[in-house]
């Protein structure tokens, strides 16, 4: 094989930017991915002849508040992202719902129906905490280093910072009951904040819901024709700046030689070298395992996270709280990102069972009918569902083997979704289902865990994935870390690969970073 600049393990998103960024800047860089096809678990393909299925993330929110897109010209690559408005839809077993759009006075309306008194909380709560969450984007897009970190959460992030203090560090499930009276209200924004994947009693997890504020400033958008997009968009710059993209290599070994990385070995045992560097873009057990090195037990994975279920489909949900029209035309709530989470306790149960190893009876839900904003995604007429469920655990305590499993408890989560959308069950044609053990098998998402390691406080800003790996280098010289296993974490952002990029430009420039 030819020897490169730089030598990059892994075609996630996250990698493929820190690639681009490096190709951008003239250098030749070589990418090595074990699957057939680019993007990680931001990957589009066709499972149901004429559907199209994302098997790993799905909503591009965070993307919107980082440079990536722009500073890389992706648009001139074919990317075309679609803004998704409303942004959720949450129905509840009463009949009455909550709309949130990215305007804020239309969803204090909405949630006017249901409590006028948290329509002036939520209003409220969106003001006092904007400035704290774009700062914590900020932050997100710095390596985390104690300066960088006390020059972008300091004490000007908030209006008054003794007042605030108290509920940064709190829970928020604590958060959003002293926040909302209703259940209903408090139960969106909490949902919300277990994307991240910590439960509403987790220690010090309060900023998942402050981080709210964020969704009416970027809002939700997708790129038509798939999630994948984005990175095949990607792709395309970086092949159209040099780079080269191996599929279908899969990287068994990283060299080293004197203490530095040097390039990889692949699995039909060819070597590429690397003038400059290795980046991996691989979880960071793995990273570790192909340097010969057993991951700490403190680079905790967690027992799962989620599953997924992606359906074929006839129908549209008709909600109960919202029904569908009746030219069968897709309304706001088959739009946004729809909410099944009727109360902070019902997200607290799931997460109960959860913990006792079994799979939640009654889960917390989140559908997705980008169909509806996106018809490439489905043949006319039908529309493409996906659901991802909360939570699932890795390692079942009944015995049971996931293989043996996964269909009942897709099933339960579509019986789920059919108690707000009874049709949702007659509609479905075909279905791909993504258990914890097929995000392993499929993605590399080791024990199912979409964030690589579990995001609680003691894993995350100076101390993701390890305090001595947290800025992006890695445990040799000469190899640099990249992904949803370094700061800021998981979600489609292209954060940790930004920086990356930006700390080995800085090195190479022999600027401390």
């Amino acid at each position: 094989m030819t020897d490169f600049d730089f030598v990059v393990v892994g075609a996630g998103h996250n990698a493929l930017t820190t690639a681009a960024y490096l190709a951008q800047a003239g250098y030749r860089v070589g990418i090595f991915e074990r699957r057939n096809v680019i993007g990680g678990a931001v990957v589009t393909e066709e499972h149901v002849p004429g559907f199209r299925f994302d098997l790993g993330g799905s909503a591009h929110i965070m993307i919107s508040h980082t440079p990536v897109v722009s500073d890389l010209g992706l648009e001139r690559y074919g990317l075309e992202y679609i803004n998704v408005d409303p942004l959720f839809f949450a129905p509840f077993p009463d009949g009455s719902h909550i709309t949130v759009w990215k305007d804020v006075d239309k969803t204090c309306e909405s949630i006017a129906a249901v409590s006028p008194e948290d329509a002036l909380a939520y209003r409220r709560f969106i003001d006092d905490w904007s400035m704290f969450a774009q700062k914590v984007v900020d932050a997100f897009l710095l390596p985390p280093t104690p300066k960088n970190l006390v020059d972008t959460l300091g004490t000007d992030s908030v209006d008054d910072p003794l007042r605030q203090l108290g509920p940064i560090l709190g829970t928020y499930g604590q958060l959003v009951r002293r926040s909302f009276k209703s259940e209903k209200v408090r139960a969106v924004v909490a949902w919300m904040a277990a994307q991240s994947g910590p439960p509403p009693s987790e220690a010090l997890s309060a900023a998942y819901a402050l981080l709210h504020p964020l969704y009416h400033l970027g809002g939700v958008r997708r790129p038509r024709g798939g999630s994948g997009m984005l990175t095949q968009a990607l792709g395309r710059m970086i092949e159209d700046h040099g780079g080269q993209i191996f599929t279908g290599h899969p990287v068994t070994r990283i060299l080293t030689q004197g203490g530095r990385a040097i390039g990889v070995e692949t699995a039909d045992g060819q070597q590429a070298t690397a003038r400059h560097a290795v980046v991996s873009g691989a979880h960071i057990h793995t990273t570790l395992q192909l340097l010969g090195q057993t991951p700490p037990r403190s680079m905790d994975i967690g027992n799962g996270f989620g599953m997924i279920v992606r359906y074929a489909m006839n129908d549209l949900p008709n909600y109960n709280a919202l029904p569908s029209s009746d030219d069968g035309q897709p309304g706001p709530q088959h739009r946004a990102i729809q909410f099944i989470c009727p109360s902070l306790e019902y997200l607290d149960r799931s997460y109960q069972v959860f913990k006792q190893g079994r799979p939640s009876r009654d889960p917390a839900l989140l559908s997705m009918t980008f169909s509806a904003v996106d018809p490439t995604l489905a043949p006319p007429g039908k529309h493409t569902l996906f659901l991802w469920g909360q939570y699932y655990p890795y390692d079942l305590a009944s015995g049971e083997h996931w293989d043996e499993i996964a269909q009942r408890e897709a099933n339960r989560m579509l019986d789920t979704l059919a108690q707000y959308a009874p049709n949702v069950k007659d509609a479905v044609i075909d279905q791909l289902i993504e258990t914890p053990l097929y995000l392993e098998r499929t993605l590399g998402l080791l024990r199912g865990n979409v964030m690589h390691l579990e995001m609680r406080v003691k894993q995350m800003f100076t101390l993701r994935p390890g305090l001595k790996l947290s800025h992006y280098r890695g445990p040799v010289d000469c190899l640099y870390l990249t992904g949803a296993s370094t700061h800021p974490g998981g979600g489609i952002m292209g954060a940790s690969g930004h920086n990356t990029a930006k700390v080995i430009l800085a090195d190479l420039d022999g600027v401390k970073a």
